[in-house]
């Protein structure tokens, strides 16, 4: 069976789209993982796929897979990468289309300097909604990590994330911290770590270590998590410059009950086909 593709990136974070539309995909944890090894395969962080949506009143439905064969939720930069598929691809020919997700319909807009803004719907901040255990509900929680306790701010933007504030990214524990927040008990669906630096109240520097895909260069729901952390820990404006090592991310958010919007690029890097 033979697959056509497009790699595609948002910020470094980088993808492979498949059109499940105008093909028959098959895709099992296996094939996707061969999919995903960049020595043997293709290589990504998450595999985008375009389908037909349960409700006619969307546009299409969007399914999200990690190298490491599991699936997700949510996904901030394939978003973008989403929405200038499908127009590049001519399934569409609307500016701003509806897209379901496993967690929800978010809402991209396709602009003409090339920027995508995406409505990421709005952020969840009970402990029980991103999952999270917990006595209750509180802006920062202390979390105990090998021997050492840090602070996180718990959100889910369709997928659940744990912020943390560092003095400095570039020094910051990403690559041993990560994992083990990634994994904590305290996350039944485990979680996705972001170690956010604040550099004043309208610019922050962030990594993020990815659930199931481990550090990335950027993670667009990492950005709107992190973005909505600093404005509860009330470190932040409403709008907010995002640096990630693949580039600039602008966030916007109005408080609780407002939906988050994130605008950025996405880039088509080549397409292709393949025999699985």
């Amino acid at each position: 069976m033979k697959l056509k593709f497009s790699k595609m990136h948002g910020l470094g974070n980088d993808f492979v789209v498949v059109d499940g539309i105008r093909q028959t995909v098959g895709l099992t944890p296996e094939r996707l993982r061969q999919l995903g090894d960049r020595h043997l395969g293709i290589g990504f962080d998450q595999l985008l796929l375009v389908e037909a949506p349960h409700d006619g009143t969307n546009d299409f439905r969007y399914r999200i897979f990690n190298n490491d064969g599991s699936e997700v939720e949510q996904c901030g930069n394939g978003a973008r990468c989403f929405v200038k598929f499908v127009t590049e691809q001519k399934l569409t020919n609307k500016r701003a289309i509806r897209v379901e997700t496993a967690k929800g319909v978010i809402v991209p807009e396709y602009h003409g300097n090339g920027q995508i803004t995406v409505d990421m719907g709005v952020p969840r901040l009970k402990s029980l909604e991103v999952p999270f255990i917990a006595d209750g509900d509180a802006i920062t929680h202390p979390l105990a990590i090998g021997d050492d306790s840090i602070d996180v701010t718990v959100v889910s933007m369709g997928n659940p994330h744990a912020v943390c504030v560092v003095n400095n990214v570039d020094s910051a524990p990403v690559a041993q911290q990560g994992p083990l927040v990634e994994s904590h008990p305290r996350f039944p669906e485990k979680v996705n770590a972001g170690f956010m630096q604040i550099v004043n109240r309208g610019e922050i520097r962030l990594r993020v270590y990815e659930r199931g895909a481990g550090e990335t260069l950027a993670c667009g729901t990492g950005a709107c998590a992190a973005v909505v952390a600093g404005i509860q820990r009330g470190q932040l404006d409403s709008r907010v410059l995002v640096h990630t090592r693949g580039g600039d991310l602008s966030i916007e958010w109005g408080g609780p009950g407002h939906p988050v919007k994130m605008t950025g690029p996405a880039v088509t890097v080549f397409t292709g086909e393949i025999e699985i």
